[in-house]
């Protein structure tokens, strides 16, 4: 009966590994335009790489957070060497790209901080910024193939 076994274990094809699915090639212009023109306009490094949806949600959600918190007068900081906490948020800030930019050349967002609907603002302003990087990081992996 053991033969029997052995004979037929013999006989049969072995069986192939399952094949994972192909994740796209990385494209290594694409992983350097990616990032930074995702950074300088919020959103836009998904809609490059036709991630249409995923980008224009970004775009919509960044711009909106970064609007909200201008219109409830919050503060843009500026680069110091003063206060570590202002300088954490000048580096948030920063992130926003495009926005922070034509913020800054528009000379708003300089108010104090007066009331806790500014100080929400500020918040907003920031989380807006950080938010835009971390969308560049993830146009970066799309760019490089990492994720889909």
């Amino acid at each position: 009966m053991a033969s029997k076994s052995n004979t037929e274990t013999a006989t049969q094809a072995p069986i192939a590994p399952a094949k994972a699915q192909p994740v796209a090639p990385p494209n290594d212009t694409m992983a350097i335009i990616a990032p930074a023109v995702g950074w300088l306009i919020p959103g836009a490094g998904h809609l490059i790489q036709k991630r249409f949806i995923r980008g224009i949600l970004l775009m919509v959600s960044i711009c909106a957070m970064f609007a909200l918190g201008m219109a409830m007068q919050g503060k843009v900081y500026r680069p110091n060497t003063g206060d570590l906490l202002d300088m954490l948020g000048f580096i948030g800030d920063l992130g926003g790209g495009a926005l922070y930019i034509v913020t800054r050349a528009m000379d708003a967002g300089q108010t104090a901080i007066a009331t806790v609907v500014s100080d929400y603002g500020t918040k907003f302003i920031v989380v807006a910024g950080l938010l835009n990087v971390i969308a560049a990081v993830d146009a970066h992996q799309i760019a490089l193939g990492k994720k889909r």
